[in-house]
């Protein structure tokens, strides 16, 4: 049987034990909760997993998943651009527990990390009026950091990637300990 290109939470749900499920969020995000024997293998890291990536496709099909659907989506067509097929989880892990799933959590993970969208909005908000404070109250130049924010944000719709997440990506709170890709591609490869 040929896998779509997105499953829907009740579909991967039924089919969960036979997908190589990778998950495609930061290490922070994959800590704050994802599918029951997921591999986080960070979208920046997704060329170096290729390889792996390509020979478990091969075994079997492969679901990715982020928070939300957008990254995973970015995530199956570069994998689509080196001959992989792949398919999203529509709506990502938060459709996933919206419909009932459970969320796996590694153990000792008691705090919660917001999401990567959410972070986005909270960095971008407050940016925004920053520099619109800061224009009325300091000068008037800042206000530029409002419109650069937006101008960033438009692009960032327009070409469907975000800088200010990678950027928040990298801060320590969302790398509570450093995505070990060596050991998730072992286990990707079923050592």
């Amino acid at each position: 049987m040929t896998m779509p290109t997105a499953l829907h939470a009740d579909q991967a749900r039924a089919r969960l034990h036979e997908l190589t499920v990778i998950d495609v969020r930061t290490p922070g995000e994959y800590a704050g909760g994802h599918l029951p024997g997921a591999l986080n293998i960070p979208l920046d890291r997704l060329g170096r997993a290729l390889p792996d990536i390509r020979d478990a496709a091969e075994r079997g099909e492969i679901l990715l998943v982020c928070a939300s659907g957008a990254r995973s989506e970015n995530a199956c067509r570069t994998l689509a651009e080196h001959g992989v097929r792949a398919a999203t989880l529509v709506g990502g892990t938060g459709a996933w527990a919206a419909g009932g799933g459970d969320l796996e959590r590694p153990a000792g993970n008691t705090r919660a990390t917001w999401g990567m969208e959410r972070q986005v909005r909270l960095t971008a908000g407050s940016v925004v009026l920053l520099g619109l404070a800061l224009g009325e109250f300091a000068h008037p130049a800042f206000r530029l950091l409002s419109a650069g924010i937006a101008g960033g944000l438009v692009f960032s719709a327009v070409t469907d990637t975000c800088g200010m997440a990678a950027v928040l990506g990298k801060l320590p709170h969302n790398r509570p300990r450093a995505a070990d890709l060596t050991a998730t591609l072992a286990r990707l490869r079923g050592n």
